[in-house]
């Protein structure tokens, strides 16, 4: 698939009247003072210029499907659910029962079970094709959406085609209102529910791909200078690091180098426009500065005590950072990007931007998808859990002076929360002919011998800067506690009632 990640959201702002068919009349509230102002959605156009503001942003090679439940006799929407359009139609079957399954379980989560469903097939034209080809290309995923909804007694009652500026109806055969040609969309931000929703304060951010843009690695010529930067900080940070006293200078360094680039970015005179903010961030962080930072916040205890720059006026700078930071992994150190997505992910999701909270820890699990805080917390999002939990037990972590650098050179196996239960490698589990991958941050004397001096220093850059992670090939998983660090990590969150990062809640 092209993408994996799965938004459901639990966001109710719409009501349809009756089935999304041509003639009726879709009546959706506007969310604003007292619920008083409604949206009448009447016809497919309506409904297909309402897909960026039931999203918040404008959906690009995706599958969209929203629910709707009834209330008083009208539908209202319920969660909505995206996934990525595979390239290959032997995958549709298996992409439309993982996303109709997972919306409807979802909401069954909720306590609301949909009882019909809109589904949206949006994507641009290929080379040499136009709307109308991509439409009729589209066409079995589209009825393979249906069937199962079907089979879950849930009718679909209206599915869209989107592509190159026009939208077609897939339920809908009638040339007076629906032609083969298709229609062509209107204007952004001339409709009705364009209006609405901006009186409601309801932002659509454009795509996920301008989105995506601020934080993955540059590709320019500064790349290569960062790589060396990468590698040099490496040689001299790794050894420090797989050493107990070590990592806790390097703890202490990494978080006063970040305060102090925080403090850099909030003085910087403002710009015009997400590119040139972007740029000027970049062009305030050194190369060797960026690396120094990303490498040490490899170290799980460092990144937990990093994530409680989550709220008030320290947000926005950690946000910038983590953004700046991701954008600095290149070339060979793309999974480092797991620790600064990440902490984007939590920053984002604590200050109420769930669509960049979801993009960003998809985007971690994209660069290490064994990376377990990252897949805590966007389990914890995708289901609508408050976050609230979390930021109360980083607040008296912070208080409390905890996890500033207890922790021991084994304590970082898997880039987890601190004190969490997390996969491990088992000896004995390997499969017959596979080799084990070493889960302690001390490599085998054996393979340090075996290396001469620069290659060893390179390997330490690439793969150990992970406090420890050396990938030696697949491995059997089981489950082991892991080591307490002596501090209070957000895995360590078991007084924390309803966290979820409680293993308690993750079992």
């Amino acid at each position: 698939m092209t993408n994996h990640s799965e938004t459901t959201g639990s966001s109710e702002n719409g009501d349809i009247s009756q089935a999304a068919q041509p003639g009726r009349t879709h009546r959706a509230p506007h969310e604003g003072p007292g619920d008083e102002r409604q949206v009448t959605l009447r016809t497919p156009a309506e409904l297909a210029d309402a897909l960026p503001y039931l999203l918040g942003y404008r959906p690009e090679d995706s599958i969209v499907l929203a629910a709707l439940r009834d209330r008083d006799g009208r539908g209202r929407f319920g969660g909505r659910a995206r996934l990525g359009i595979p390239a290959s139609p032997d995958d549709w079957a298996g992409a439309a029962g993982q996303l109709v399954h997972g919306l409807v379980t979802g909401s069954e989560r909720r306590g609301v079970r949909p009882e019909q469903m809109v589904a949206y097939l949006c994507q641009e034209p290929g080379r040499g094709e136009t709307g109308r080809d991509v439409m009729e290309r589209l066409r079995p995923l589209a009825q393979k959406l249906r069937v199962e909804c079907g089979a879950l007694d849930i009718p679909v009652v209206e599915a869209l085609c989107i592509s190159d500026g026009r939208f077609w109806s897939y339920c809908c055969d009638e040339a007076a209102c629906c032609p083969a040609e298709g229609l062509p969309m209107g204007l952004p931000g001339t409709s009705v529910l364009a209006a609405a929703a901006t009186y409601a304060g309801i932002q659509v951010r454009g795509s996920l791909s301008e989105l995506r843009a601020r934080m993955l690695p540059r590709e320019d010529a500064v790349a290569v200078e960062q790589t060396a930067a990468l590698d040099a900080a490496a040689a001299v940070l790794v050894s420090r690091i797989l050493d107990a006293d070590g990592r806790a200078e390097v703890a202490e360094e990494t978080l006063e180098a970040a305060e102090r680039l925080m403090r850099r970015l909030t003085e910087a005179p403002p710009v015009s426009g997400v590119p040139a903010e972007d740029l000027r961030d970049d062009q305030l962080l050194g190369h060797d500065e960026a690396a120094a930072l990303i490498l040490g916040l490899q170290d799980r205890t460092t990144r937990d005590r990093a994530a409680a720059w989550m709220e008030g006026d320290e947000a926005a700078p950690a946000m910038r950072l983590w953004r700046a930071l991701a954008r600095r992994c290149v070339g060979p150190y793309g999974e480092h990007a797991a620790a600064p997505l990440t902490l984007a992910g939590w920053v984002a999701w604590s200050t109420g931007d769930e669509l960049e909270a979801r993009e960003a820890l998809a985007m971690a699990l994209g660069a290490d998808p064994d990376y377990l805080f990252a897949r805590l917390l966007h389990q914890a999002c995708n289901e609508g859990l408050d976050p609230e939990s979390i930021r109360r037990c980083l607040r008296e972590g912070r208080e409390g002076g905890e996890g500033a650098g207890a922790a021991t050179a084994d304590d970082d196996a898997h880039g987890g929360p601190s004190g969490a239960r997390e996969p491990v490698r088992s000896s004995a589990a390997s499969p017959p002919g596979g080799r084990r991958r070493n889960r302690s941050l001390s490599p085998p004397p054996h393979a340090v011998r075996r290396r001469p001096p620069r290659e060893r220093r390179s390997q330490a850059g690439r793969r150990l800067a992970r406090t420890g992670r050396v990938r030696r090939g697949a491995e059997a998983k089981t489950t082991a506690s892991a080591p307490d660090t002596g501090g209070r990590g957000l895995g360590d969150l078991r007084g924390c009632r309803g966290s979820p990062c409680s293993p308690a809640s993750w079992s």
